[in-house]
């Protein structure tokens, strides 16, 4: 069986800096926003370009905070793109602001800047893109629209560590920005993690203070806080995963650009498409075809799992029916939503593996 992810490789490769890592959090005695978070959340702000980095217990708390530490409210609306992982529109729901879907660009499955413009009203306040499946967004002109329209940018990087735009970083352009460390993120803890990342004392000041109850002194509380703090155990083993990030990213572009070649002729699916100025991360490797049902339980059947990312589009939840969308509301994503396919795609797959995905793709389409 060819598995849709594996930690075999990460977990052979750094198993005994983590466990040493786990016993000196252990010894030490000091469990909670300690020295392991401090070297974390500075080590992290280094590689990716950012001054502050604070670390929080998810990537949907790190979405929330960003936006309280802007002070967003009630009434308020944000844009995002209607295709995307629930979280993102979690994080709006959950300080009570108003949901503005935009579709994406159905080359990049990104946020598209063009409908971002036309989405703006008078109570708009966040453009909320999302780097999805490890591309960036085009970053240069929705920073221009959110100058232009005095808006605030939170950018969604939880599948785009080390991605970059023009040579910048994803998570450094915004005002304020969240990412997740999830286990099968590209910089992934054994739980859940997540961090807010931003250039503005300020913000930072906010953060550090909402995640540990309102407080930065010991029983003196000077606002209404939240208990949203990355422990010293997952830090300690971030701070071993950081070093191989980079060299992780590289093995997934090669990874990527195998399928590519293998599969680039093939007129029956559509392969990713990668902005001229992006550095995409390949946290997904997704595919389009219509017969997305077929082709993933051929696969399985002939033992290659493959994912999807994501089935059902957020206005079609039922978490969402309040907001009243129908279907054919966001034909874009609703089509991503029945034509994506992920395919395998982690460090430690190999080339020989890659091949046989691709053989039996063909295989399937002959």
């Amino acid at each position: 069986m060819i598995p849709f992810n594996s930690f075999k490789k990460h977990n052979e490769l750094y198993k005994k800096q983590i466990l040493d890592s786990i016993e000196n959090v252990f010894d030490s005695q000091w469990y909670v926003l300690g020295k392991e978070v401090e070297n974390f959340e500075a080590s992290y702000s280094k590689s990716t370009g950012v001054k502050n980095t604070i670390g929080v217990a998810s990537g949907l708390d790190a979405l929330i905070i960003a936006l309280k530490a802007i002070g967003i409210k009630g009434g308020d609306e944000i844009i995002v793109p209607s295709n995307t992982y629930i979280a993102t529109w979690l994080a709006i729901s959950a300080v009570g602001a108003k949901i503005i879907p935009v579709e994406p660009d159905p080359k990049t499955y990104n946020i598209n800047p063009r409908s971002i413009e036309k989405a703006i009203s008078e109570k708009t306040k966040v453009i909320m893109p999302v780097h999805l499946y490890g591309q960036p967004c085009d970053m240069d002109a929705i920073m221009n629209i959110a100058k232009k329209h005095n808006l605030f940018v939170v950018e969604d990087n939880a599948q785009s560590q080390l991605g970059t735009w023009n040579g910048k970083y994803t998570g450094s352009f915004g005002d304020i920005n969240a990412t997740s460390f999830y286990p099968t993120k590209n910089l992934g803890a054994i739980g859940e993690a997540g961090a807010v990342t931003t250039n503005i004392k300020s913000y930072k000041d906010f953060v550090k203070t909402f995640r540990n109850y309102g407080s930065n002194e010991k029983y003196v509380n000077i606002i209404k806080g939240v208990n949203s703090r990355i422990d010293e155990l997952h830090a300690g083993i971030l701070n071993v995963k950081l070093k191989y990030l980079k060299e992780f990213t590289e093995e997934r572009k090669k990874i990527a650009a195998r399928y590519n070649s293998n599969l680039e002729n093939l007129k029956e699916i559509d392969l990713p498409y990668v902005s001229p100025e992006a550095d995409h991360v390949y946290h997904l490797f997704v595919i389009k075809t219509s017969k997305r049902e077929e082709l993933a339980n051929f696969l399985l059947k002939n033992d290659i799992q493959t994912g999807i990312h994501y089935p059902i589009p957020p206005h079609l939840q039922k978490a969402y029916s309040d907001l009243g969308y129908k279907k054919g509301d966001f034909p874009i994503a609703e089509s991503m939503s029945k034509t994506c396919l992920s395919l395998p795609l982690y460090p430690g797959l190999t080339f020989e593996e890659v091949d046989t995905v691709c053989d039996q793709i063909k295989k399937f389409f002959e």
